[in-house]
């Protein structure tokens, strides 16, 4: 090995001695094992000597030291005899000892590299410990060398510094291959000291968060989580009086919560049921208002009218008082869209400070939304009414379920027999929900229902609740309310004041006559509405600074009028009666036309036309047995109001009337309507609507009605400016309506 490593000093210049190869470009390519050419390699190399070798089998592990630059001058011809490395490999004159006194320029860049190299060791330690490998004490131009050696540089550049001469130069190439190494150095610091932060970061809250489990955990300030959601659950019950039967079934699930473990199914599931359990307000009761004088006081001042509904409320918290308990009751307010049935239910609650929870019932088709979900369905969830208490923390809330005529029925069950259980006074104190599966007590809950109409409520339902009738408003109820409520709400919502904007009230009651006949106030507020906004944009562009709404100006607000005469005819030829009809919308006059040719009705009309047409028939041969004018004629039978279809029962002695006048050729006496369903003997039988009806013929100027005799307790409940003015009949056979309304020919 000793004479290996002898010869491989003396072939220094083809693989030792030699910095790097090129390919003739410039650019170094990989080293192979034997050099075939002095093209093959730079001109410029360092001699080494070989300190410690290592025989790894095909290669050699060595560790060299550095002793001087070589220059090759010329190759060997083919004569000549191959000259030793030493004789051609020639020293630089800076390599030689004893070089020139250095120059300011040298010292200072000397200087700058040795601060360098120092900031790259302060960044990179490892450097430390090149440097103290190489052992080695500087000459004046040394330390460029020394310094190039520590950068990771392209093999071409410190070439380059190992081929330059001159030494200023040499200084400034290795200072720039020092500068660039100590802008790595710094960019890989940074980089690494972020990464290792953001890692640093993340490691250290889990730590952190580990050793205050353990510590929170050694001080006995915090349970394993199933025992924290046990005492969350128990905290919960700790001041209600929770029924046993109730408290048995949370024990027995709070026991089979611990035994489940925290990431199945299950466990979820019993805790959401926990949850619900624990969350219902078991023995909770907001205090009831019992006085009187304090319920009269909230009524009045958010409703105007509405006397039979305060009524009734002020009936059951005088009873409640009485008995020094609340009861739940079940009442249903139907009537017309827009009369105030939904918004009183929110005034009700506040007189009786009861808690307040709504939800409508209209095209419900799923029975769960009453019942609940099985628990064993995904999603699965109470019914409404349990959602209810829960929301409302009460046992005695006011539930208000809303459109309940509207209720649908789909595949998923019936939800009008499902309201059955929850609004039975019997049978609501233990009220079972699907998803709770424990008897729920809804005995203390004041339900009230809202409906148009009656006929779609089903029979057994309708049974259970307690029916209030809540009609419409003439036009003086609708003046009170729109100055009392309407116009003061509205004109704040359009950010208006009373001095920029009002209306007075020969406007509002033009627009109640022309634009607002229903019996509900909504189609008031809109067009209320309307008219504030058209004054706010005429404020706001600047035409003008204050409006007021006068009968002059009204249509340059809301347009044309929609109702410009209130009755058909004003003159009732011979064939035509004015009778009284209710519709969801409220009451309204309908003129029976009679004449002589075929006509079509609804069927229940059909089945009154017909009766009525018998009727006729023997009461005019009574009168006047020569008039066969009811029995040979072909008669058509009109009502004309537009497209709305008319069917209904009440119209009896109505179509008799016209019948009769249209036989004997009389017109019936003026501004005289009736109501009342004939039957095949003359018998006038009741019929419902008396306020609405009685309302739409004061609208139209009647002034004489003729109504059943069974419908005078009606009558005699309606207010005195709804009656006043109005001369009525009440008559229980139609014998008794002929002079009436044919006087004027009696005479």
């Amino acid at each position: 090995k000793a004479q290996k490593a002898q010869k491989l000093i003396f072939l220094l210049d083809l693989k030792v001695g030699r910095a790097a190869q090129y390919n003739g470009r410039g650019n170094t390519v990989n080293e192979s094992d034997v050099v075939e050419s002095l093209d093959a390699v730079y001109s410029t190399g360092t001699f080494v000597q070989i300190h410690e070798m290592q025989d790894l089998g095909d290669k050699l592990r060595m560790i060299v030291m550095g002793h001087r630059r070589y220059n090759i001058s010329a190759a060997p011809t083919e004569a000549e005899p191959k000259p030793s490395p030493r004789r051609k490999a020639k020293r630089s004159r800076k390599d030689q000892p004893g070089s020139p006194t250095e120059t300011l320029e040298e010292k200072a860049l000397t200087a700058e590299i040795v601060k360098t190299i120092r900031d790259i060791i302060a960044l990179n330690p490892l450097y430390r410990c090149v440097l103290s490998l190489q052992r080695v004490s500087p000459p004046d131009d040394a330390g460029c060398d020394m310094g190039a050696a520590l950068t990771g540089a392209e093999s071409h550049e410190l070439q380059d510094v190992l081929e330059e001469i001159n030494i200023p130069k040499r200084l400034y190439k290795a200072l720039s291959l020092l500068k660039k190494e100590y802008e790595l150095s710094k960019l890989q610091q940074r980089l690494g000291r972020e990464v290792e932060e953001k890692i640093k970061q993340t490691h250290r809250k889990y730590l952190l968060q580990e050793q205050l489990k353990i510590i929170k955990k050694e001080l006995g300030l915090e349970k394993e989580d199933k025992e924290a959601i046990e005492e969350k659950f128990r905290e919960r019950l700790k001041d209600r009086t929770v029924p046993q039967h109730i408290m048995d079934v949370i024990n027995e699930e709070l026991n089979k919560l611990g035994l489940l473990d925290n990431h199945s199914s299950e466990f979820n599931v019993t805790r959401n049921y926990l949850d619900w359990l624990t969350s219902m307000p078991w023995g909770t009761n907001s205090e009831e208002n019992l006085l009187l004088d304090t319920a009269k006081e909230v009524l009045e001042e958010d409703h105007y009218g509405m006397d039979d509904v305060k009524k009734r409320i002020l009936e059951f918290i005088a009873v409640s008082q009485l008995r020094g308990s609340t009861q739940g009751k079940i009442l249903c307010f139907y009537g017309p869209p827009g009369v105030g049935k939904t918004s009183i239910a929110r005034s009700i609650a506040r007189a009786l400070n009861r808690q307040y929870f709504r939800f409508s019932v209209g095209g419900m088709t799923d029975v769960a939304e009453i019942k609940g979900h099985r628990r064993t369905y995904v999603g699965a969830m109470p019914g409404k009414i349990i959602q209810c208490l829960k929301k409302t923390k009460t046992e005695n809330p006011l539930v208000l379920i809303d459109e309940v005529d509207k209720i649908g029925r789909g595949y998923q069950g019936d939800p009008s027999s499902a309201l059955l259980e929850l609004l039975d006074p019997e049978q609501n104190a233990n009220f079972l929900d699907h998803y709770l599966d424990v008897p729920v007590d809804l005995s203390k809950v004041l339900f009230i229902c809202t409906a148009n109409v009656l006929d779609t409520i089903p029979e057994p339902l309708r049974d259970r609740m307690e029916m209030i009738n809540v009609s419409g408003y003439v036009a003086q109820e609708k003046l009170a309310i729109a100055e009392r409520y309407l116009v003061p709400q509205l004109r704040s919502q359009c950010g208006l004041t009373e001095e920029k904007a009002s209306i007075s009230s020969d406007a509002l009651g033009l627009l109640i006559r022309q634009y607002c006949r229903e019996s509900g106030v909504r189609n008031l507020q809109k067009q209320v509405e309307k008219v504030f906004r058209k004054v706010a944009f005429s404020i706001v562009s600047g035409e003008q600074n204050t409006v007021t709404v006068t009968p002059d100006n009204l249509q340059d607000f809301v347009g044309k009028p929609v109702f410009t005469v209130d009755r058909m005819y004003t003159v009732t030829p011979p064939g035509v009666v004015m009778g009284l009809a209710w519709t969801a919308l409220g009451g309204t006059t309908l003129f029976m036309e009679t004449s002589l040719r075929r006509g079509q009705l609804g069927d229940v009309m059909k089945e009154s036309a017909k009766i009525a047409s018998t009727y006729a028939r023997a009461f005019l041969m009574g009168k006047e047995p020569e008039n066969h004018f009811l029995v040979n004629s072909h008669l058509h039978l009109h009502v004309p109001e537009g497209a709305t279809p008319k069917d209904g029962p009440s119209a009896g002695c109505t179509i008799v009337t016209a019948l009769l006048s249209l036989a004997t050729n009389k017109p019936v006496r003026q501004n005289v309507a009736m109501t009342g369903e004939v039957s095949l003997t003359g018998k006038i039988l009741p019929v419902g609507g008396i306020k609405e009806k009685t309302i739409a013929a004061r609208r139209a100027g009647v002034t004489c009605i003729v109504l059943p005799a069974e419908n005078k307790k009606d009558f005699s409940d309606l207010p005195d400016y709804i009656t006043r003015g109005i001369e009525v009949h009440f008559v229980d056979h139609y014998s008794q309506i002929y002079p009436i309304v044919f006087q004027q020919d009696e005479s």
